[in-house]
């Protein structure tokens, strides 16, 4: 019901504010420019993300039944299993849906975007098959969405890309305020879908993996920031990330030449549900994108920045952050949205200013949850999110604040 109010609200906010501009206002060219990303986004939902979606699909769900059959999903259940129970405790121990979720999380620390989405939906297809409930999505499936959205990544590859291209001096300074920030998202998503699910998060197990993950984390960033330079640190980013992209397959090929398997066979039975799963979320992905359109369009999220800048300008704080909002907003709502925000506020306001650098950590923090719902939930049928949505928000909205943050005490 979550989804439904929201889009719903995105329609009629739109609605209302174009009815004020034309009538108060005199801008007759509201509803044309309404419109008309009505359209565009219709045409991009399926032109530009479902149907080039298909190919991908198609070969990253083919290699994952290759590596099905070749025990490789078994053995990251083996070792992954014990924190995974803890945190998916539906999830039978040693189910294929662990190794399949251990794949997509490793793609999206890697920054590997290409994969992260048919290995995610995979996953959420392995979850389903365990749900009783095919409409209405169970406790597992929302822990692992909560998780995907917060969008924790190693490797910003993409954001330190761009802010080269538009000519930093160091391309590579908010690599730690980006990690810092996602993970907060990170934890603060876990930790509140495992306070609702009633999680024993003081089990020795969870806190170990804890523990872990964080002095890991912490010593990359260190190694980094200690011993590599800017130009090392793009190189050994992209060299990890490609080399992780093209080992998956060889090692799960290879694996499954040992067991005697058909390769060729089981990755073209695996890669026939990469067109099934495209065409099924186009209604879905047209519905969401749409309706973030027509919001954003009609001024909406300009009104609601303005709301921040005003209300802050009341306050001791400092108020030169509320220019780097519109990523932050955007980003749950569009990914490659937030990323054009990102580029224009680094080129309005300097790609090594403090905006410029907020706008890039921002983009960072957190993932597309409106788009990450619509996709995953709308690829298995679920209806009902729950709440997912909030969740996933109150995530979104940890990783903001902790942006802020770590935007000021390195930038600021």
């Amino acid at each position: 019901m979550t989804l439904n109010y929201i889009w719903i609200s995105f329609f009629v906010i739109a609605f209302v504010i174009g009815l004020i501009k034309l009538i108060v206002f005199g801008d007759t060219e509201i509803f044309r420019v309404m419109v008309e990303g009505i359209f565009d986004s219709s045409k991009s939902s399926v032109m530009d993300i479902a149907l080039p979606l298909v190919g991908t699909m198609a070969f990253w769900l083919g290699i994952m039944n290759v590596g099905e059959k070749a025990g490789a999903i078994n053995f990251l259940s083996r070792i992954v299993g014990p924190f995974f129970n803890r945190l998916f405790p539906e999830v039978p121990k040693n189910n294929p849906a662990v190794g399949n979720m251990m794949m997509n999380f490793s793609a999206n620390l890697l920054g590997l975007d290409n994969a992260a989405t048919p290995l995610g939906l995979k996953a959420m297809d392995s979850l389903h098959e365990l749900n009783p409930n095919k409409d209405t999505a169970s406790n597992a499936e929302i822990m692992f969405l909560v998780l995907h959205t917060s969008g924790l990544q190693l490797l910003p590859v993409t954001i330190i890309a761009q802010r080269a291209i538009l000519g930093a001096k160091d391309p590579t300074d908010v690599f730690i305020p980006i990690i810092i920030a996602t993970y907060v998202a990170t934890v603060t998503g876990m930790l509140l879908v495992a306070i609702k699910q009633k999680i024993n998060l003081f089990d020795r197990v969870v806190i170990t993996w804890l523990g872990g993950l964080t002095t890991f984390i912490g010593l990359l960033v260190w190694y980094f920031t200690a011993y590599l330079t800017k130009e090392e640190i793009s190189q050994v980013s992209k060299v990890a990330s490609n080399l992780m992209l093209f080992a998956i397959p060889v090692i799960f090929i290879l694996g499954a030449l040992k067991k005697k398997v058909n390769v060729f066979e089981v990755f073209v039975n695996g890669a026939k549900a990469g067109f099934e799963t495209s065409v099924k979320i186009i209604p879905y992905l047209v519905a969401m994108l749409v309706a973030i359109s027509v919001f954003r369009t009609s001024g909406a999220l300009t009104y609601i920045v303005d709301g921040f800048k005003w209300a802050f300008s009341y306050t001791n704080f400092d108020i030169k952050f509320t220019d780097a909002l519109p990523v932050a907003l955007m980003k749950p709502l569009s990914g490659s949205g937030s990323k054009a925000m990102m580029i224009d506020t680094m080129q309005t306001f300097g790609t090594d200013s403090f905006v410029g650098r907020l706008g890039c950590i921002f983009n960072g923090s957190a993932d597309t949850t409106f788009y990450i719902v619509a996709l995953y939930f709308g690829s298995v049928g679920i209806k009902k999110t729950r709440y997912a949505i909030p969740a996933g928000l109150i995530a979104d909205f940890a990783g903001v604040i902790a942006a802020i943050f770590v935007g000021y005490l390195f930038f600021g």
